[in-house]
């Protein structure tokens, strides 16, 4: 690898025979789109308001005692 002053330029980059081309600039770098996600059954629904109905029983307990 060839180095640089700390205060030069950086190399001209060159493409490279044979390799993969190079990602875009930026934080998103494309990919396969995500599958759509599938929707919730009854025991899902069930079992969430379940959940919530046990958590509010425990915290109406809990500003009572």
């Amino acid at each position: 690898m060839d180095e640089r002053l700390p205060d030069g330029p950086l190399p001209p980059a060159y493409p490279i025979a044979g390799a993969r081309p190079p990602q875009p600039d930026g934080d998103r770098v494309p990919g396969p789109a995500r599958p759509t996600r599938a929707p919730l059954t009854r025991r899902q629904y069930a079992y969430g308001i379940a959940i919530a109905v046990v958590v509010l029983v425990l915290f109406v307990v809990g500003v009572l005692r």
